[in-house]
C-alpha cells in the first residue's frame, strides 16, 4: 500500500471518529453534488476559458458545507502559525498536516470525487491529489490583524506539471480584496484587471501559473479565513525544487517545524519501504 493511500484510510477513519458514519459515507460528496446540480458546466467552462484558466463563483457550496468549513475555522485558531515578510505578506497559516489531525472535513471535501470530476471538465487536464507531505494541498489562511496582507504572485507549481489552485470562502468579516490579473503570460492579450471579495461558500479556480493576485490588507477588528485546495497534473518534484518549495513554505507559511518533520517522516518512509538504508 502507497504512503497516499495509507494516509487517506487513517483520515476516513478520524472522519468516523469525528463525525460518524454518515460523515464517512460522503457527506462531503453529496454536498458537492448538490453544489454541481444547478452549474451550467459547458458555460462555465467556456468563461474559464476565456479568461486565461480563471473562474469565480460568488455561490458554490451549499450552506451546511459552509458552516462546516466556519466551524472547522473556528476550531483551529489556536493552531495558526503567524508569519510576517516585509513588503509581501502577513498573516496566518494551518497546513493540511493539522488539519487531517484535528478537522478531517477538510479532506473529505478535498477528496471529493465529485469536485474532482468537475475540475478536471473546468481545467481540460487530469488531475490528482498533491503529495501526501505537501503542506500546501489542503490549507486555511487567516487574516485576523490589522494589515494582514499577501503581494503580487503567483500560485508558482514546483511539480513537473501543473499545479491548479481552488479557493473556497470561508469567513469573511472584512474588507480584504482579491485583486487579479488576467493573460498576464499570454503576449496575444492585454492584461486584465479584476477584484472580488469572494463571501462563505464562493469559489475561485485558477491554474497557479497564469493568475497574478494579491489579497489587500485588513483593517482593525477584521477577520478573514479562506481555504485551498491544490491539484497537480503530475506530482513528481525534481529534489531542488523541493527544497526551495519546502524553504517557502517552511519561511512564508506553516513553519519549520511543521515543513521538515513531516518532509522526513515522508522520506524516511519511502525508504524504510524500499529496503533502503535510512
Amino acid at each position: 500500500m502507497s504512503v497516499q493511500a495509507e494516509e487517506e484510510q487513517a483520515v476516513m477513519a478520524n472522519v468516523r471518529g469525528a463525525g460518524g458514519e454518515a460523515a464517512a459515507n460522503g457527506t462531503a460528496d453529496a454536498s458537492i453534488g448538490r453544489a454541481l446540480g444547478g452549474l451550467d458546466s459547458a458555460r462555465l467552462r467556456d468563461e474559464y476559458v476565456n479568461q486565461g484558466s480563471f473562474l469565480y463563483l460568488s455561490e458554490f457550496l451549499p450552506a451546511d458545507a459552509t458552516q462546516r468549513l466556519i466551524d472547522a475555522a473556528n476550531a483551529l485558531m489556536p493552531e495558526v502559525n503567524r508569519n510576517f515578510i516585509p513588503g509581501h505578506k502577513a498573516g496566518g497559516s494551518v497546513s493540511r498536516h493539522t488539519i487531517d489531525r484535528l478537522q478531517p472535513y477538510i479532506a473529505e471535501l478535498y477528496r471529493s470525487p465529485k469536485l474532482i470530476a468537475w475540475l478536471e471538465k473546468m481545467t481540460g487536464d487530469k488531475l490528482q491529489l498533491s503529495p501526501e507531505d505537501d503542506p500546501h494541498a489542503y490549507a486555511l489562511y487567516y487574516y485576523t490583524r490589522a494589515g494582514d496582507h499577501i503581494g503580487w504572485h503567483y500560485d508558482t507549481s514546483y511539480y513537473d506539471g501543473r499545479r491548479y489552485t481552488v479557493l473556497l470562502g470561508v469567513i469573511d468579516d472584512s474588507s480584504c480584496i482579491l485583486d487579479y490579473e488576467l493573460h498576464t503570460r499570454d503576449q496575444n492579450k492585454a492584461d486584465e484587471p479584476g477584484a472580488v471579495q469572494y463571501p462563505p461558500g464562493a469559489l475561485v479556480l485558477f491554474d497557479g501559473d497564469k493568475l497574478r493576485h494579491r489579497v489587500t490588507a485588513s483593517r482593525e477588528g477584521e477577520v478573514r479565513v479562506s481555504l485551498t485546495f491544490e491539484y497537480v497534473t503530475n506530482p513528481n518534484m525534481r529534489p531542488w525544487r523541493r527544497f526551495i518549495s519546502n524553504m517557502k513554505d517552511a519561511i512564508a507559511y506553516f513553519g519549520f517545524r511543521q515543513v521538515f518533520r513531516k518532509a522526513l517522516q515522508s522520506a524516511t518512509g519511502g525508504a524504510r519501504k524500499t529496503g533502503e538504508r535510512v
